[in-house]
Formats: C-alpha cells, sequence, structure tokens
C-alpha cells in the first residue's frame, strides 16, 4: 500500500505541474513544473514520507532501462546523426562546459557565504 500512495503522490504533482503548464500556457513541461510543487511541498513539510522514499527508491532501481529508448533511438537515426555530427559534437562539448563552469561559480559562491557566515579567519569579510 506505501508503494501506490507514493506513486499517488508522485503523479498527483506531475497532473498538477501539466494543469499549471496547460492552464497559464507555460513553454515549461508540465512535469518539470510538477517537480517543483513536490519539492515546494516537502520543504514545506521538512520530511519525505517513507512511501514516497519507497518509491521514489523503487524507481530508481530501474532507472537504466529509460535510456534504452534513446540507445535505440541512435542505432536507428544513425545517418541522420552523422550528417549533422559536428554541430551536435560542438553543442555537446560547449554545452557541458557552460554548465561545468555555471556549476563551480555556483559552488564558490556558496562556499563564500558559507564561510563568511561562520566566519573563518583569513577569508574576506
Amino acid at each position: 500500500m506505501p508503494l501506490i500512495m507514493g506513486m499517488c503522490v508522485l503523479l498527483a504533482c506531475q497532473f498538477a505541474g501539466e494543469l499549471v503548464a496547460r492552464g497559464l500556457t507555460l513553454p515549461i513541461p508540465g512535469p518539470v513544473i510538477g517537480m517543483v510543487i513536490l519539492l515546494v511541498a516537502l520543504m514545506i513539510r521538512g520530511r519525505v514520507p517513507a512511501s514516497l522514499r519507497l518509491t521514489g527508491e523503487g524507481l530508481l532501481r530501474y532507472l537504466t532501462l529509460l535510456f534504452v529508448p534513446a540507445g535505440v533511438g541512435l542505432m536507428v537515426h544513425f545517418e541522420l546523426i552523422g550528417a549533422d555530427l559536428w554541430p551536435i559534437a560542438v553543442t555537446l562539448v560547449a554545452s557541458t562546459a557552460l554548465t561545468l563552469g555555471v556549476t563551480a561559480w555556483v559552488l564558490q559562491r556558496l562556499q563564500h557565504g558559507h564561510a563568511r557566515r561562520n566566519g573563518r579567519p583569513g577569508d574576506k569579510a
């Protein structure tokens, strides 16, 4: 029964996200909005319910199966991808570098703010 309750919570958040996305005609996918709704609800609650934890762990256990359709798509459309290989490769490298740079910058800012709050010696105030 806890597994069913956890799945109902996940599906309810996804449904609420779909309603918000379609109702407000937002360019953001409904499941993404649903994840934000779930995050806010969990932050307000302060902890993850056992049923939701059980469901999440069960879904993560089989997460690799979700990559099978993408792999099949790569094999089926290999010629199409080969025709645009350079733009795809440049985009992948640039987006990865940008993501790493932004992540490093955010981490540096968070660590600097944490050090200032804790009053560590030698840190700039």
